[in-house]
């Protein structure tokens, strides 16, 4: 599997992609998690206002009061990385079996930074940064995009309801999360065809960086 990984700043997260846009959605969880830095609610790709380029996006810390995203920050020691497939192979899994070594470790290549950008607070405008490969990114707090209702999903699951109102009341209006987006050109994802892409939130108990 061919990877190509893209480092923004200190921070680290999961994304599911394919042509067209794709995302998935993770809004609550368990108390110790949900507004974690490390909590990760989506991730979106699409293609971006520029056909040549895609846009990956990982929203953080979801279910954010406008009282509360003022605060809210990302957090230095956790890291969000885009890990993208470019060639469509195949997932083999082998085992279980006892690994020879526990636990992981991420390497940041600090030579290879593509382009960076302040964060964006609360109420200002987006703060865009460009770097010289047409690598663009923008983080900082934003209105959760995800729309769903919660209220008539438990009615429908407990048999109160046989389907969705239309239109249905979103249970994540005026609540904020912290987004990371990256815009992308096509030329340097090396593909021609269908990619798919996870991210991933990793808190550094050390620091490990590659030259």
């Amino acid at each position: 599997m061919k990877k190509r990984k893209i480092f923004i700043t200190t921070l680290l997260c999961l994304v599911v992609a394919a042509a067209g846009i794709i995302y998935g959605a993770d809004h609550i969880d368990a108390p110790s998690v949900t507004n974690k830095p490390t909590d990760i609610t989506d991730v979106y790709v699409f293609r971006a206002e520029n056909p040549g380029n895609m846009v990956f996006v990982a929203n953080t810390q979801g279910l954010l009061t406008p009282g509360a995203t003022a605060d809210a920050t990302f957090d230095e020691n956790t890291m969000i990385e885009f890990n993208i497939d470019n060639n469509d192979d195949k997932m083999k899994v082998y085992g279980p079996a006892v690994p020879k070594v526990t636990g992981t470790i991420s390497y940041l290549n600090i030579n290879k930074l593509s382009v960076q950008t302040d964060i964006t607070k609360y109420g200002q405008d987006p703060l865009i940064g460009t770097g010289d490969n047409g690598v663009k990114v923008f983080a900082g707090p934003r209105d959760d995009p995800f729309f769903f209702d919660l209220v008539r999903f438990r009615q429908v699951i407990a048999g109160q309801a046989s389907s969705f109102n239309n239109p249905g009341n979103d249970t994540f209006a005026g609540t904020n999360v912290l987004g990371l987006v990256v815009e992308v050109p096509k030329s340097l994802l090396n593909s021609t065809g269908t990619i798919n892409v996870w991210a991933e939130t990793k808190t550094a108990t050390g620091s490990t960086t590659v030259n």
